[in-house]
């Protein structure tokens, strides 16, 4: 007869699961950490870095004891964390986590649940439903709009392009799914000379070299001229941009893709950050026509401050994107529910619906407005005094992008590298025009007044060391 009675290190991880004590171990290191989040470093300090040694070693032949490597996560990884959470992380555009979308993200996470179908998690596929409507209304996008929940805007890109290819070549007479590539008729990219890196690895993976890219000039923030847009026909995929990444400025996207449409093209609009300024009634304007595109990717992690990892994929018409990204096996069985994983290049994924359906339910319409209104207040008064301390705004601060430099590049280079070493704030840098260049990001729910004017102060105080160091002679 079986013994039903587990032993070993299944009987170990039975009673972890029941009695608890791991589980209040983490929660009380968790809330350690956001105790402190908000006044820490802002980088980790040179030390913080160095003790990262500590997980240099081979795998263990044995079990290791789980409340030990708690331990250790707390007290060397902790401190080696880039303080996102607070209020004067502004680099990469990387946003912070609205506190009721990380507190359901800790339930989400205990459920560990697959998102591909409907069978493996009801809940869910039927959050993903809920969200994909939200957000469609939010953005005043066309009603038909489908979407994708995927890690980020760079998978985003890939998924909305493809199934922009697709159906370019659909409408050729050419059937990607069965036909392949190889013969296939030819089709023209159009993209801004300063679209996004994360553009050309899309189209890179999808097939599309270089010398297939027709570049369109773009004016000194880096917005395409609508003017010096080459014919567009329907062989055509034309990228546009709502935020550029250095400038925040946003393409004439209902210029471009009214002669797009005309012309049978099919436009993707690539806005990680800048997408969610059509949430805004006082930002809306920079993306006017966006309803007029076929599809577009953004990132719930960046403006809309849900939790990492989180982007969205939306296209016009249903069909079209399920027909680039769906699976079918004797095995996986359809029904009307939606399987999150037709819409995704993912089968095995996790629900990011969770923590994204909470971002939506704890800010609501006007909450979302109020953020992205906020973040670019903030982003403003940045722009306002830094000029006013003599610094260099080098852009339009339309969004929530300010582009600051000293005087010279040997000071600007300076000044950054001090900000980045300060703990104070993080900024980063960039190549603008052949010079470098200071990115200020204003992105998280947490940057208060009080973070701007601490910022401000950071930069006079990097300014007078760049100043004090002795000049190469």
């Amino acid at each position: 007869m079986k013994d039903n009675h587990p032993t070993g290190l299944q009987k170990e991880m039975f009673d972890q699961l029941r009695d608890k004590r791991l589980f209040d171990q983490a929660q009380a290191y968790a809330y350690d950490y956001l105790d402190k989040v908000l006044d820490r470093n802002v980088f980790p300090t040179e030390e913080a870095i160095g003790a990262l040694k500590v997980f240099d070693e081979p795998l263990p032949e044995a079990p290791g004891d789980p409340g030990r490597l708690l331990q250790l996560l707390h007290e060397y990884g902790s401190p080696a964390t880039a303080a996102q959470g607070g209020g004067r992380y502004f680099g990469f555009v990387n946003g912070g986590a609205a506190p009721a979308a990380l507190a359901v993200r800790w339930l989400a996470d205990v459920w560990d649940q697959n998102a591909a179908m409907y069978l493996m998690s009801p809940v869910a596929s039927r959050l993903e439903s809920v969200c994909e409507k939200w957000i469609v209304d939010l953005l005043g996008l066309p009603a038909s709009t489908a979407a994708g929940v995927v890690g980020g805007t760079s998978l985003a890109t890939l998924c909305g392009l493809a199934a922009g290819r697709n159906e370019l070549l659909r409408r050729l007479g050419w059937d990607v799914q069965t036909q392949g590539l190889f013969g296939a008729p030819n089709l023209r990219v159009i993209l801004g000379e300063q679209a996004h890196a994360s553009v050309f690895k899309a189209l890179g993976l999808l097939g599309f070299g270089r010398s297939q890219v027709e570049f369109v000039p773009a004016d000194g923030q880096g917005r395409m001229i609508c003017s010096r847009m080459p014919t567009v026909d329907g062989r055509c995929l034309v990228v546009v941009q709502a935020g550029h990444v250095s400038t925040g400025a946003f393409d004439p996207i209902g210029e471009i893709a009214a002669l797009a449409r005309e012309g049978g093209a099919w436009v993707h609009v690539d806005g990680a950050f800048g997408l969610w300024a059509a949430a805004s009634k006082n930002r809306r304007h920079l993306a006017a026509g966006l309803d007029q595109a076929d599809s577009w990717s953004v990132d719930a992690h960046k403006t809309l401050n849900a939790p990492y990892d989180c982007g969205l994929v939306l296209c016009r018409d249903r069909e079209t994107l399920r027909a680039a990204l769906r699976i079918a096996a004797s095995y996986l069985p359809g029904d009307e529910n939606r399987d999150g994983m037709q819409y995704t290049p993912e089968m095995s994924r996790r629900a990011r619906a969770v923590e994204l359906w909470a971002t939506l339910k704890s800010l609501g319409k006007s909450g979302v407005q109020d953020l992205v209104d906020r973040l670019c207040r903030h982003a403003g008064n940045l722009a306002a005094g830094l000029r006013a301390n003599g610094f260099n705004v080098l852009n339009e601060v339309v969004f929530n992008q300010v582009l600051a430099a000293g005087d010279g590049p040997d000071q600007t280079r300076a000044i950054l590298d001090y900000i980045q070493k300060s703990g104070e704030c993080w900024c980063g840098g960039t190549i603008w025009k052949g010079a470098p260049a200071i990115r200020i990001s204003v992105c998280s729910w947490a940057t208060t007044e009080a973070d701007v004017e601490r910022t401000l102060s950071t930069f006079v105080k990097a300014r007078e060391r760049a100043e004090a160091r002795p000049k190469n002679r």
